[in-house]
């Protein structure tokens, strides 16, 4: 008990003495922002990352990135208060309302519930509302109760109808908040469905996971696979910070125990693991250590990490919160922080995107941007909770 409090105490004095200055960080990214703002006048280009020739990589409101930037927008003027951001948010929301339609993509979530979640959150702006409720019902078509999961892409590999990767953990917090919203618990139990078969399905014995479960008709497992990954059996580290935010979101949404354990693995086997670097900053994937790192997995992470210790105690927690704020610290450091005005007006470089691929690797990625900003507000509310 004396090495607990022991332990706690030292966390809570890192807290005090961490070197995280929250509005220089927002003062600054809202110089790269209102830069980011500058140079995209077109609503229809939506900032994603550095093509290999140094320009600006932008994409379409169906690119399943198209929310990032107007969620972080609107944590610029949750931040500020400042009517103008508030502006941009609107704008830039309203960028991907279409998409509330869009029955052909797992990634509803992430373009809808970033930017019009936080919107609606911050302005109880009712047509936001509207497009959600339309939206979650769109992302709801693409679960199969014969299967038991919401299926991610159309086809993997040419062969397997129903591919579901990690990332979808990711948009059952824009479910919960349709059921809570509508009183359709329909939403609620596609939710929890879903991250049963994942937790079933997805998690190695070391408690890391498959990028890619291909399931047939009847919900068996047909392979497991990766793509994004360096192999099929290795830990990609985007992958394993989205489960261990999904897992956290699903604890918090069901107070289901099972869910809490689960996230607790998933930390144990990122912040333990042998390949993280001192700086806490993960390899793009966990078996390549020495290559290039993925600072959007370490945002992730630290914003995971910020809640996941308010669920826990002890030991446990003061780790979480040490090691989320290491990780804020080492992105807000000149090694990952990009000088005003370069990095084509991002927040963050050294971003992994699909090495395999060949497609954004070491660059900067907007989500990496809003996982930062909101990684930061977390930390600007525990500080000021004292918890």
């Amino acid at each position: 008990m004396k090495f607990v409090k022991t332990f706690i105490l030292l966390t809570c004095t890192h807290l005090a003495m961490s070197q995280i200055n929250v509005k220089k960080e927002f003062d600054y990214a809202a110089k790269q922002y209102e830069g980011m703002l500058a140079s995209h006048p077109d609503l229809t280009k939506f900032p994603q990352s550095t093509n290999p020739d140094g320009s600006p990589r932008d994409m379409k409101s169906e690119w399943w990135c198209s929310g990032f930037f107007g969620g972080s927008l609107w944590y610029l003027y949750e931040y500020t208060h400042d009517p103008k951001w508030k502006d941009a948010a609107e704008k830039w929301t309203m960028a991907v309302a279409k998409e509330q339609y869009n029955t052909g993509t797992h990634d509803l979530g992430f373009m809808l519930y970033c930017p019009f979640g936080n919107g609606y959150r911050l302005t109880k702006n009712e047509e936001y509302k509207n497009i959600m409720l339309t939206g979650a019902k769109s992302l709801s078509t693409r679960f199969d109760p014969k299967v038991g999961l919401i299926k991610s892409w159309n086809k993997f590999q040419g062969k397997y109808e129903y591919p579901v990767i990690i990332d979808n953990m990711m948009n059952l917090e824009f479910l919960f908040w349709a059921s809570k919203v509508s009183g359709d618990k329909s939403f609620y139990n596609i939710s929890t469905i879903h991250a049963d078969n994942t937790l079933k399905n997805h998690f190695r014995a070391d408690n890391s996971s498959y990028h890619v479960i291909c399931y047939g008709p009847n919900g068996e497992v047909q392979a497991k696979k990766t793509h994004q990954g360096a192999a099929d059996e290795s830990a990609w580290a985007r992958g394993q910070a989205w489960g261990l935010y999904g897992y956290t979101v699903m604890y918090r949404e069901t107070k289901d125990p099972k869910y809490l354990e689960q996230a607790h693995k998933i930390a144990a086997f990122i912040l333990h693991n042998p390949n993280l670097p001192a700086d806490k900053i993960p390899y793009w994937d966990y078996s390549k250590p020495g290559e290039e790192r993925d600072a959007s997995a370490g945002a992730i992470a630290s914003s995971a990490l910020f809640e996941l210790a308010q669920y826990s105690k002890g030991k446990q927690k003061a780790e979480y919160l040490s090691n989320a704020i290491k990780m804020l610290e080492t992105l807000s450091s000149p090694a990952f922080k990009a000088k005003i005005g370069e990095n084509n007006h991002f927040i963050l470089m050294h971003s992994t995107g699909h090495k395999p691929g060949n497609s954004e690797v070491d660059v900067p990625l907007v989500y990496a941007d809003y996982y930062y900003l909101e990684a930061l507000l977390r930390y600007k509310q525990l500080k000021a909770s004292g918890k």
